[in-house]
Protein backbone atom coordinates (compact mmCIF):
# COMPACT_ATOMS: atom_id res chain seq x y z
CA UNK A 1 0.00 0.00 0.00
CA UNK A 2 1.51 3.42 -0.96
CA UNK A 3 2.33 5.95 1.73
CA UNK A 4 -0.11 8.85 1.95
CA UNK A 5 1.20 12.10 0.50
CA UNK A 6 1.94 14.48 3.38
CA UNK A 7 3.40 17.33 1.37
CA UNK A 8 0.22 18.26 -0.45
CA UNK A 9 -1.23 21.39 -2.06
CA UNK A 10 -2.84 22.55 1.18
CA UNK A 11 0.56 22.53 2.92
CA UNK A 12 2.14 24.31 -0.05
CA UNK A 13 -0.46 27.09 0.15
CA UNK A 14 -0.06 27.41 3.94
CA UNK A 15 3.72 27.71 3.53
CA UNK A 16 3.35 30.34 0.81
CA UNK A 17 0.87 32.35 2.87
CA UNK A 18 3.04 32.26 5.98
CA UNK A 19 6.17 33.11 3.98
CA UNK A 20 4.30 36.09 2.55
CA UNK A 21 3.28 37.25 6.01
CA UNK A 22 6.84 36.93 7.35
CA UNK A 23 8.33 38.85 4.44
CA UNK A 24 5.66 41.52 4.53
CA UNK A 25 5.67 42.01 8.30
CA UNK A 26 9.35 41.66 9.16
CA UNK A 27 11.38 41.70 5.94
CA UNK A 28 13.67 39.17 4.29
CA UNK A 29 15.73 38.45 7.39
CA UNK A 30 12.63 37.03 9.11
CA UNK A 31 12.18 34.37 6.46
CA UNK A 32 14.19 31.35 7.47
CA UNK A 33 13.04 27.94 6.32
CA UNK A 34 13.32 26.61 9.87
CA UNK A 35 11.06 29.35 11.24
CA UNK A 36 8.63 28.98 8.35
CA UNK A 37 8.34 25.23 8.86
CA UNK A 38 7.86 25.65 12.62
CA UNK A 39 5.21 28.34 12.15
CA UNK A 40 3.22 26.08 9.81
CA UNK A 41 3.72 22.96 11.91
CA UNK A 42 5.82 20.99 9.45
CA UNK A 43 9.47 20.17 8.83
CA UNK A 44 12.11 21.89 6.73
CA UNK A 45 12.12 18.67 4.70
CA UNK A 46 8.59 19.52 3.59
CA UNK A 47 9.71 22.99 2.51
CA UNK A 48 12.61 21.55 0.50
CA UNK A 49 10.38 18.84 -0.92
CA UNK A 50 7.77 21.33 -2.11
CA UNK A 51 10.02 24.21 -3.19
CA UNK A 52 13.63 23.05 -3.37
CA UNK A 53 14.94 25.89 -1.19
CA UNK A 54 14.47 29.50 -0.18
CA UNK A 55 15.08 31.17 -3.57
CA UNK A 56 12.56 28.89 -5.26
CA UNK A 57 10.08 29.45 -2.43
CA UNK A 58 10.34 33.23 -2.82
CA UNK A 59 10.01 32.98 -6.59
CA UNK A 60 6.93 30.77 -6.24
CA UNK A 61 5.47 33.16 -3.67
CA UNK A 62 5.93 36.06 -6.06
CA UNK A 63 4.35 34.23 -9.01
CA UNK A 64 1.50 32.83 -6.88
CA UNK A 65 0.73 36.32 -5.55
CA UNK A 66 0.33 37.66 -9.09
CA UNK A 67 -1.72 34.64 -10.16
CA UNK A 68 -4.11 34.99 -7.22
CA UNK A 69 -4.35 38.72 -7.77
CA UNK A 70 -4.99 38.24 -11.49
CA UNK A 71 -7.66 35.64 -10.77
CA UNK A 72 -9.55 38.23 -8.71
CA UNK A 73 -9.37 40.69 -11.61
CA UNK A 74 -10.66 38.07 -14.05
CA UNK A 75 -13.73 37.58 -11.83
CA UNK A 76 -14.81 41.17 -12.53
CA UNK A 77 -18.18 41.47 -14.25
CA UNK A 78 -17.71 43.60 -17.34
CA UNK A 79 -20.48 45.64 -18.94
CA UNK A 80 -19.12 46.22 -22.42
CA UNK A 81 -18.49 49.92 -21.73
CA UNK A 82 -14.68 50.20 -21.71
CA UNK A 83 -14.48 53.12 -19.30
CA UNK A 84 -16.86 51.47 -16.85
CA UNK A 85 -15.08 48.13 -17.18
CA UNK A 86 -11.67 49.69 -16.55
CA UNK A 87 -13.04 51.44 -13.45
CA UNK A 88 -14.47 48.10 -12.28
CA UNK A 89 -11.08 46.46 -12.81
CA UNK A 90 -9.42 49.28 -10.86
CA UNK A 91 -11.83 48.73 -7.99
CA UNK A 92 -11.24 44.96 -8.19
CA UNK A 93 -7.52 45.75 -7.99
CA UNK A 94 -8.15 47.63 -4.76
CA UNK A 95 -10.24 44.79 -3.30
CA UNK A 96 -7.58 42.21 -4.21
CA UNK A 97 -4.83 44.26 -2.60
CA UNK A 98 -6.80 44.87 0.58
CA UNK A 99 -7.82 41.20 0.81
CA UNK A 100 -4.20 39.98 0.86
CA UNK A 101 -1.97 42.94 1.73
CA UNK A 102 0.91 40.65 2.69
CA UNK A 103 1.01 39.29 -0.87
CA UNK A 104 0.42 42.70 -2.44
CA UNK A 105 3.53 44.12 -0.78
CA UNK A 106 5.63 41.23 -2.11
CA UNK A 107 4.37 41.70 -5.65
CA UNK A 108 5.98 45.12 -5.87
CA UNK A 109 9.19 44.80 -3.86
CA UNK A 110 12.34 42.74 -4.14
CA UNK A 111 11.65 40.41 -1.23
CA UNK A 112 15.06 38.74 -1.11
CA UNK A 113 18.45 39.97 -2.32
CA UNK A 114 19.23 38.56 -5.74
CA UNK A 115 15.58 37.97 -6.66
CA UNK A 116 14.50 39.71 -9.83
CA UNK A 117 10.85 40.51 -10.59
CA UNK A 118 9.20 38.51 -13.34
CA UNK A 119 7.44 40.62 -15.96
CA UNK A 120 5.45 37.62 -17.18
CA UNK A 121 3.94 37.22 -13.69
CA UNK A 122 3.05 40.92 -13.65
CA UNK A 123 1.05 40.30 -16.82
CA UNK A 124 -1.63 38.68 -14.64
CA UNK A 125 -2.51 42.22 -13.49
CA UNK A 126 -2.18 44.08 -16.75
CA UNK A 127 -3.68 41.53 -19.16
CA UNK A 128 -7.37 41.84 -18.16
CA UNK A 129 -7.15 45.64 -18.39
CA UNK A 130 -5.49 45.57 -21.81
CA UNK A 131 -8.09 43.03 -23.01
CA UNK A 132 -10.93 45.42 -22.15
CA UNK A 133 -9.25 48.22 -24.08
CA UNK A 134 -8.61 45.99 -27.10
CA UNK A 135 -12.19 44.67 -27.20
CA UNK A 136 -13.40 48.27 -27.11
CA UNK A 137 -11.07 49.29 -29.92
CA UNK A 138 -9.35 51.97 -27.87
CA UNK A 139 -6.52 53.67 -29.78
CA UNK A 140 -4.02 52.71 -27.08
CA UNK A 141 -5.33 49.93 -24.80
CA UNK A 142 -1.96 49.53 -23.07
CA UNK A 143 -1.94 53.19 -22.01
CA UNK A 144 -5.51 52.86 -20.74
CA UNK A 145 -4.51 49.75 -18.76
CA UNK A 146 -1.39 51.41 -17.38
CA UNK A 147 -3.48 54.43 -16.38
CA UNK A 148 -5.80 52.22 -14.34
CA UNK A 149 -2.94 50.19 -12.89
CA UNK A 150 -0.88 53.24 -11.96
CA UNK A 151 -3.81 55.06 -10.40
CA UNK A 152 -5.11 52.02 -8.55
CA UNK A 153 -1.63 51.06 -7.35
CA UNK A 154 -0.88 54.54 -6.06
CA UNK A 155 -4.23 54.88 -4.34
CA UNK A 156 -4.01 51.42 -2.76
CA UNK A 157 -0.50 52.17 -1.52
CA UNK A 158 -1.79 55.36 0.07
CA UNK A 159 -4.71 53.48 1.62
CA UNK A 160 -2.58 50.62 2.99
CA UNK A 161 -0.27 53.18 4.62
CA UNK A 162 -3.19 55.04 6.24
CA UNK A 163 -2.95 58.11 4.01
CA UNK A 164 -6.28 57.62 2.24
CA UNK A 165 -9.41 57.07 4.28
CA UNK A 166 -12.12 57.91 1.74
CA UNK A 167 -12.54 54.71 -0.27
CA UNK A 168 -14.96 56.51 -2.61
CA UNK A 169 -12.07 58.68 -3.71
CA UNK A 170 -10.53 55.67 -5.47
CA UNK A 171 -13.45 55.43 -7.89
CA UNK A 172 -13.55 59.19 -8.45
CA UNK A 173 -9.83 59.32 -9.26
CA UNK A 174 -10.07 56.30 -11.59
CA UNK A 175 -12.92 57.92 -13.50
CA UNK A 176 -11.07 61.25 -13.74
CA UNK A 177 -7.89 59.53 -14.94
CA UNK A 178 -9.71 57.55 -17.59
CA UNK A 179 -11.45 60.67 -18.85
CA UNK A 180 -8.08 61.66 -20.37
CA UNK A 181 -7.46 58.29 -22.06
CA UNK A 182 -7.68 58.28 -25.88
CA UNK A 183 -10.93 56.79 -27.19
CA UNK A 184 -11.70 54.93 -30.38
CA UNK A 185 -10.89 56.57 -33.65
CA UNK A 186 -13.56 56.91 -36.29
CA UNK A 187 -12.07 54.04 -38.33
CA UNK A 188 -12.12 51.58 -35.44
CA UNK A 189 -15.22 49.44 -35.23
CA UNK A 190 -16.83 49.05 -31.81
CA UNK A 191 -16.80 45.59 -30.29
Amino acid sequence: MPRPKTHDEALRVRLLDRAGQLLSDAGPDALSLRRLAADVGTSTTAVYSLFGGKPALVRELYVAAFQRFGARLHETDCTGDPEEDLVRLGLAYRRAALAEPHLYSIMFTKAVAGFEPDHEAAGHVLEPMVAVGRRAGLDDPVTAAMTVWGLAHGLVSLELNGNLTDSGQVERVLRAGLATTPRRTAHTAPY
